[in-house]
């Protein structure tokens, strides 16, 4: 069958997860990413073996980092591949969003927050680094100039390794890798635009719920999204792909300098209400330094990944792809304004106590937790 075709038979299936129980949601997602860890932990050994030796008959260290280089074209070349990584980094902000259906929010979110940083580190850092010293830059396998679909980098570092069924464990993998994504996507963008809704900013419809307590308005219309991309991959996939990974990656990259100001504006204007810093179940560490750093890097993402576009000379196509992004957010943000004829929050007037968990409940969930059995809390310890 046609690629779309199981494209759109997948995407029917999300969607009816994402209809019901959010603790279906939350079982898949578990597995799903325990089916990716898995394999992740297994490729930094494998690797590990063939960079030192160990695998794949000759000793590798940084042999690439040498000859090609570890750096493609220098800074340039950096700069020109950030929208793309960021686009693979994003969604880790989802931990924020599920707050809001969290059992115990004081407790699992700072958790979750804590284990994200750490896991970014573990299975994206420690992975590219790996990479790059199995394979060199210009592997021809890692390009698909052709049109057709390029080899995962994965089972490249497995066929090193002389492990022939590699390909077909990877591609299973990447399979459920993007099932995970797109379920996750569906919950994330639905409940944004439910928590749109239930403030006024979104068509009151989207905050209508099923038995389920699922905002299923929010996420056939969410979903609609992902069927578009499914008929645009009809004429043209790889197409389609570049101009849907350059708005997504872009307007991700809004969304993350949004949430830093955002955090920045929270902590002055909770320290301006004369509010304890020690009632906030997490606080970031060196604040304000890393908001900052996210909110100058991302702008410089954002201006500075389609300089292609300008050199050797304007590609106008090749521009509108790369900036293409930007305007959703733009149009969005000024028709707000005027139609809502709203005004920036002042730091007086921002709500900290509406939804907030009491300090009765924070109680409860102490309790709760120091009754549970021994194993849970370890599993709690490293979940």
């Amino acid at each position: 069958m046609p690629d779309a075709v199981w494209s759109a038979i997948f995407l029917v299936i999300l969607v009816a997860i994402n209809l019901v129980s959010v603790k279906l949601y939350g079982e898949l997602e578990y597995w799903f990413a325990m089916i990716k860890i898995l394999i992740v932990i297994v490729f930094i050994i494998i690797a590990i073996c063939i960079a030192a030796g160990g695998l794949g008959g000759q000793v590798l260290g940084f042999k690439y980092w040498r000859d090609p280089g570890a750096f493609v074209d220098g800074g340039v070349g950096l700069v020109s591949v950030l929208l793309t990584a960021g686009f693979s980094f994003q969604g880790t902000e989802i931990v924020g969003i599920t707050a809001g259906e969290a059992q115990n929010p004081t407790k699992t979110v700072p958790r979750a927050i804590r284990n994200t940083f750490w896991r970014i580190v573990f299975f994206y850092i420690v992975t590219i680094f790996l990479l790059g010293l199995c394979l060199p830059s210009d592997n021809p396998d890692l390009a698909n100039t052709d049109d057709s679909a390029a080899t995962a980098s994965f089972t490249l570092v497995f066929e090193l390794a002389g492990i022939e069924v590699a390909s077909h464990v990877i591609n299973a993998v990447t399979l459920t890798s993007v099932l995970s994504a797109g379920n996750s996507g569906i919950y994330t963008c639905s409940r944004t635009l439910l928590g749109l809704a239930h403030d006024g900013n979104a068509p009151a419809f989207f905050s209508t719920t099923n038995r389920f307590g699922a905002p299923y308005w929010a996420v056939l219309f969410s979903s609609s999204v992902g069927f578009a991309c499914v008929f645009a991959s009809i004429y043209s996939a790889s197409a389609a792909f570049n101009w849907f990974l350059s708005i997504t990656a872009v307007t991700g990259f809004i969304s993350w300098w949004g949430i830093a100001v955002i955090h920045m504006r929270f902590r002055r204007a909770y320290k301006h209400q004369g509010r304890d810093l020690k009632d906030l179940p997490y606080k970031t560490f060196l604040f304000p330094i890393p908001s900052l750093f996210a909110c100058v890097l991302c702008i410089l993402i954002i201006l500075g990944q389609g300089y292609t576009a300008f050199t050797p000379h304007f590609d106008g196509v090749l521009f509108a792809t790369n900036y293409i992004g930007i305007v959703p957010a733009v149009v969005a943000y000024v028709a707000y304004k005027l139609i809502r004829r709203t005004r920036v929050v002042s730091l007086d007037d921002i709500d900290f106590d509406t939804g907030r968990v009491t300090q009765a409940e924070i109680v409860a969930e102490d309790e709760h937790e120091k009754n549970l059995p021994w194993y849970k809390k370890a599993l709690n310890i490293i979940a």
